[in-house]
């Protein structure tokens, strides 16, 4: 299995022209305004490090006061420091988004290789996905849904079959964006159904999804 230590060359995501959306409707959520046929720019995709803390925490806070400006009640600018990035590069993947090799910051997500919180004890088959964040600033239109597909590509060569994610069961718009991207609702999950009540999970229910890879 790839980890977060191997020794990998940055990938890079080159020009990509985007068709309709799977159902033929509109896409909704971080990527809303994608017109068929738009061309994309080219994007970096590489591991964290250390250098990169700040821009993190920047990215989740900039997330999260966008989603309090809107009415979503989830994240908090200043519940996540630099301290929970520092130890998801020991333990999971941190990956960024930039424009180019030496383009500003436009993306990162999180990929987990368990989530014991959230999905109980699973056979090592899945990926989990979370924090999927984008600059609202400098992404282009489609960031979104490319951060996803990378983190689907590198759960693929782990050599698993099914990407995980979840959201907040009221998060409708949410939900439907992951719908569109091809996931599955296989369930939903209650703060006090968690197995480490407290211990790295949220405080509000969560809709459990699925992709199997191909």
């Amino acid at each position: 299995m790839t980890s977060q230590n191997d020794v990998e060359r940055p990938i890079v995501t080159p020009p990509t022209t985007i068709g309709p959306a799977p159902d033929g409707g509109i896409r909704t959520g971080p990527d809303s305004g994608i017109r068929p046929g738009s061309r994309l720019a080219p994007l970096n995709h590489r591991l964290a490090t250390e250098r990169d803390l700040a821009a993190l925490v920047r990215l989740r806070d900039d997330a999260a006061r966008w989603q309090l400006a809107n009415g979503i009640d989830q994240w908090r600018p200043g519940d996540l420091t630099e301290d929970h990035f520092r130890a998801r590069l020991a333990d999971a993947e941190v990956r960024l988004a930039t424009l180019g090799p030496d383009g500003p910051v436009v993306g990162a997500f999180e990929l987990w290789w368990d989530d014991v919180v959230t999905w109980g004890p699973q056979p090592p088959v899945a990926g989990y996905v979370h924090r999927l964040m984008t600059d609202r600033r400098t992404a282009p239109p489609g960031t979104g849904r490319r951060l996803l597909a990378e983190a689907e590509r590198r759960i693929t060569a782990a050599g698993r079959r099914l990407c995980r994610l979840d959201c907040r069961a009221d998060n409708h718009q949410l939900r439907r964006y992951y719908e569109s991207a091809g996931y599955l609702v296989v369930g939903e999950q209650s703060f006090t159904d968690r197995p480490t009540h407290g211990a790295g999970g949220s405080n509000y229910p969560v809709t459990l999804l699925e992709k199997t890879l191909r």
